[in-house]
């Protein structure tokens, strides 16, 4: 009976594909709001792989924007008078002189206040960090200076080596009464065994889990990644940048080799930034209000010797506005000389890619650099087909040859940089939880831009001639690839 019910179905479902299909396409155009290129991307899909097709659109095409999940009334009101105040001082012109940093991008400044609640902080000092040993050396030694909590959130934590050396201290200074809690992505972290939280719990540090997965395997919102790697000791220091928690960040992974990525260690008023948006992500993953309590939030100012100018601006697909990607915009269009971006996936949407090259033929010097190996063949070639986009209308490209780039940021006229966890690419800016620091500081800048310099020493450069003559299997691959972008 149950075969002959089975049967009828799968009959009447083939019987009826046609119509079908028809249906779930009507639901992707007319339920989803999304780009007219997205949507044609999911029809095609569809119409080549019939329902399952509309299956994968559930698991990774569901849109989620407009959908405030992170929206605490503790904060609120707080949050918007320090907001309104920094508007009234810039439309007076007294944040300017204040902040003369900011003199050339207070419109910048003004987006992020209006629309991603970006408080611009001005008493920071910050560190730059490209090397993976020396940025955990540091980690580690800020966490063993903890007094009162360390918070700590990442996308990949692997349950290696490294992460063994942070788990012997976090387990040391819970045991001295420091709150220690970590939260990480249900996706990046599905390598780690429960167990390993479960032993952490143990010993007094919290965990939490970001979009858990249902039955142990199964993520119903897998395209939808926190992306995010904070870290915030005692609101007096932070950490924010594109390394994560595995034997490969440090370079002892031979499929990589030397993993070439950049992260900013700040300390200053901007932590506290880094804390809220770490307490917005925690409070709703874990459902512990830490807005409840005062020390998370109000924190004695740190002295700083820079004096460097800081906005900490978060993007995701709960939020209306594409935030990071309309800084990059921004900050392309204010480009009068030179801009360096540093990304391991260069997949740009239409706006970004018509700034660029409005930039490039307004003169301005635009310099890309890129891994010269894949770590998601798709995503790499899609990025090698945009990549040649540039070079043919002259851009100067690069591929990092050192092992792998990962760094994600721009610099622009020695004047500012924008560097965190989001790449260059559509999922970092509609699909993913990401959070990047926007530093207004010449000499940062300049330090910034000498880092890029020295990576060109171990890179090469993709003339017009190298990618004209590519064979006829990597344009294949790189068509293929583009035509998925939008999924990807």
């Amino acid at each position: 009976m149950v075969l002959d019910n089975t049967a009828a179905a799968l009959d009447f479902i083939f019987g009826h594909l046609l119509f079908i299909n028809f249906i779930l396409a009507v639901i992707i155009i007319f339920f989803q709001r999304r780009d007219p290129q997205s949507v044609w991307t999911w029809l095609l899909l569809l119409y080549f792989i019939p329902i399952l097709g509309f299956i994968f659109y559930l698991f990774l095409g569901t849109d989620m924007h407009k959908k405030k999940m992170f929206r605490i009334k503790e904060i609120e009101d707080h949050l918007n008078d320090a907001i309104r105040q920094q508007e009234y001082s810039l439309r007076s012109e007294a944040l300017e002189q204040e902040s003369p940093a900011i003199a050339d991008y207070a419109d910048l400044v003004m987006y992020n206040l209006d629309v991603a609640g970006a408080v611009l902080t001005n008493d920071n000092d910050i560190t730059i960090f490209k090397d993976g040993n020396e940025k955990f050396d540091a980690l580690l030694e800020d966490m063993e200076m903890a007094r009162q909590y360390i918070h700590i959130q990442y996308y990949i934590i692997k349950n290696d080596v490294l992460f063994g050396r942070i788990k012997e201290v976090l387990a040391r200074k819970a045991k001295e009464g420091v709150e220690v809690r970590i939260l990480y992505d249900s996706m990046g972290c599905r390598s780690v065994k429960k167990s390993c939280w479960r032993e952490l719990n143990a010993q007094g540090i919290k965990t939490s889990e970001f979009f858990p997965a249902v039955l142990r395997r199964l993520h119903l919102r897998m395209n939808y990644r926190n992306h995010r790697k904070i870290v915030v000791i005692d609101g007096k220091t932070g950490y924010v940048g594109g390394f994560n928690i595995g034997k490969e960040y440090i370079g002892l992974e031979e499929r990589f080799g030397y993993w070439r990525d950049t992260h900013l260690r700040i300390t200053g008023s901007a932590v506290g930034s880094l804390e809220m948006r770490f307490a917005l992500d925690w409070n709703y993953a874990s459902k512990e209000n830490l807005f409840l309590t005062d020390k998370y939030m109000n924190r004695e100012p740190v002295f700083s010797k820079q004096h460097c100018d800081v906005q900490i601006v978060s993007s995701g697909p709960d939020s209306r506005h594409c935030t990071i990607r309309d800084n990059y915009l921004r900050l392309i269009g204010k480009a009068e000389k030179a801009i360096y971006i540093q990304t391991p996936y260069f997949i740009p949407d239409e706006a970004i890619l018509a700034a660029l090259m409005i930039a490039i033929r307004s003169g301005i010097e635009v310099n890309i650099m890129i891994p010269c190996k894949p770590d998601h063949p798709f995503v790499y070639w899609a990025t090698y087909s945009y990549i040649g986009d540039m070079v043919m209308e002259g851009a100067k490209c690069y591929t990092y040859s050192d092992g792998f780039l990962h760094a994600k940021g721009m610099i622009v006229d020695d004047k500012v940089l924008c560097y965190g966890t989001a790449n260059m690419d559509i999922r970092s800016f509609a699909l993913n939880f990401e959070v990047n620091a926007v530093v207004y500081h010449e000499g940062l800048a300049r330090q910034m831009r000498g880092i890029f310099e020295e990576d060109l020493k171990k890179s090469k450069q993709i003339t017009k001639n190298i990618y004209m003559g590519r064979s006829l299997f990597i344009r294949f691959k790189e068509q293929i690839s583009r035509l998925l972008s939008p999924l990807l």
